[in-house]
C-alpha cells in the first residue's frame, strides 16, 4: 500500500467485496431451538396436515345442524382427547378450544351464545356448517412447503416448524469474525489513563454491534504498534476467522504496521482507499477464504465502514437473499451545508416523512451512532441539501 495508492469508488468498492471474495458458503443442520437468525439453506416440506383434524376454534359445544331447538349434552372433548363420538341430530358434547371436532358433527356454537339447561343446551344464534371449525389442512397440507430457502428464521417461523413436527433445520453457517484493534496508545476501560492514551472501543463496539446482528462467533485481539507482533497477530487470526476485520494501523503513518504485515503474510489487496468520508483508508483483501478487512481506526468511520461493506458481504456468506442494506428517498428535514467534496455517508434519524441529519458527524465522535437509525448518502460535489430534498437514506439494521 504506497502513499499514492488510487481511490476508487464506493460504487466499484463495494462490488468488489461481493465479488472478490472466496469466502464459501457452509450447510449446517442444527436444532430447531438453535435456528433463530440463521437463512435456511432448503426448503422445509410438512410431513403432517396442520392441523391434523378437524379442531374447535372456539369454547363452546360441536353439534350436526339440524331443526331442533334444544340439544341434549352427552359428554365433552378436550384438547388433546382422542374422542370421537357418532352425534345424533339431537346430541351434542361440551368441546374447547383445540380439540377434535367429531366426524358426525358440522358446527360449533361458541358458548357464549348458547343457554344451558342441566344436559339441555339451546342455540340462540343460526347455525352455519362448519362454522368455529378449523379444518384439517387449513394452515398446510402435508407436502406443502413450509418455509422456502433463504428464509432468515425468525421467532414466529421457529413456531410454525415445530407445530408441524420439525426439530431440525438446514441452514447456512454464520462466518466467523475476528477482530483485530493495534495501537500503543489504547487501553482498555477500567484501567488509569496516561496522558497521551485514550479507552479502547472500537473493538468493543464491533462486537456488541455483531451481537446484536446474530453474529455470536467473534473475538476481540489488541496488539501494540509493532511490525512483528502485529504480523504474527494476523496471521494467527487469518487462520482461524472467516473474516478478520482490523481496526486502527492501516494508513502510512511510521507506526501503522498493518499494510505492511498484510502484504508479509501474503494477504492480497483487492483495494485500498475509497472516495468517501469517513473511511477513506479503507482496505480490502484476501488469503485463502479469509476476507480482510482494514477499518480506520476512527469509530464513527470504523462502524461506517462496517455497514457499507462488511455486513452485506457477512449478510451473502450466510446465505440472505438481500444483502445491502434498505435504501429510500426521504426528504431533508432542513438545509445542510456539505463540507467537502467527498461522497459521504452521514449519520441520520428517519423520523415520520423526514430524515434528520445528525449532530457530531466527525469520524472520530461515535455518540451519535447511538440515536442514528439511518445513514444519509451524499454523492461527491454536494455543497447543500434544502430542506424538503429527497436524498439517499440507507436504514440500518436493527437486527
Amino acid at each position: 500500500m504506497e502513499k499514492g495508492s488510487t481511490l476508487i469508488s464506493i460504487e466499484e468498492a463495494q462490488k468488489l467485496v461481493l465479488t472478490c471474495s472466496s469466502l464459501a458458503t457452509i450447510l449446517l443442520e442444527v436444532p430447531l431451538t438453535d435456528a433463530l437468525d440463521f437463512v435456511l439453506a432448503k426448503d422445509v416440506i410438512s410431513e403432517i396436515d396442520m392441523p391434523p383434524f378437524r379442531q374447535s376454534a372456539m369454547d363452546g359445544y360441536a353439534l350436526k345442524i339440524s331443526s331442533e331447538k334444544a340439544y341434549t349434552v352427552i359428554g365433552e372433548i378436550k384438547a388433546g382427547d382422542h374422542a370421537n363420538p357418532p352425534l345424533k341430530n339431537t346430541e351434542t358434547v361440551r368441546i374447547f378450544t383445540g380439540a377434535p371436532v367429531p366426524d358426525t358433527a358440522d358446527a360449533v356454537i361458541m358458548q357464549e351464545r348458547v343457554v344451558v339447561d342441566g344436559t339441555r343446551m339451546s342455540p340462540q344464534m343460526p347455525l352455519v356448517s362448519e362454522m368455529n371449525i378449523r379444518p384439517r389442512g387449513s394452515q398446510i397440507k402435508r407436502g406443502a412447503t413450509a418455509l422456502e430457502k433463504g428464509t432468515v428464521l425468525k421467532g414466529a417461523h421457529i413456531g410454525f416448524l415445530a407445530s408441524i413436527g420439525v426439530t431440525t433445520a438446514t441452514v447456512y453457517k454464520k462466518p466467523s469474525i475476528g477482530i483485530v484493534v493495534t495501537g500503543n496508545e489504547l487501553k482498555a476501560p477500567g484501567t488509569p489513563l496516561e496522558y497521551g492514551e485514550i479507552y479502547e472501543s472500537n473493538g468493543t463496539m464491533l462486537s456488541a454491534v455483531l451481537r446484536e446482528l446474530g453474529y455470536l462467533d467473534t473475538a476481540i485481539t489488541t496488539v501494540i504498534d509493532d511490525y512483528e507482533e502485529t504480523k504474527n497477530t494476523l496471521a494467527a487470526a487469518i487462520k482461524k476467522y472467516d473474516v478478520v476485520m482490523v481496526t486502527g494501523g492501516i494508513s502510512v503513518g511510521d507506526y501503522d504496521f498493518v499494510g505492511k504485515a498484510l502484504k508479509a503474510i501474503g494477504v492480497a489487496e483487492i483495494f485500498y482507499k475509497v472516495k468517501q468520508k469517513p473511511g477513506k483508508p479503507l482496505f480490502f483483501g484476501k488469503k485463502d477464504s479469509t476476507a480482510v478487512f482494514g477499518l480506520p481506526g476512527n469509530p464513527a468511520a470504523a462502524l461506517s465502514c462496517f455497514y457499507i461493506y462488511v455486513y452485506p458481504l457477512l449478510k451473502k456468506t450466510e446465505g440472505a437473499t438481500q444483502t445491502q442494506l434498505l435504501r429510500i428517498e426521504m426528504p431533508m428535514l432542513e438545509d445542510y451545508n456539505v463540507r467537502g467534496d467527498r461522497a459521504q455517508f452521514l449519520k441520520a434519524y428517519v423520523n415520520g416523512a423526514h430524515v434528520q441529519i445528525l449532530g457530531g458527524q466527525s469520524s472520530a465522535m461515535v455518540r451519535a451512532f447511538g440515536d442514528a437509525n439511518a445513514l444519509v448518502f451524499l454523492p461527491e460535489n454536494t455543497t447543500i441539501v434544502k430542506k424538503g430534498t429527497p436524498v439517499k437514506t440507507i436504514l440500518l439494521p436493527t437486527k
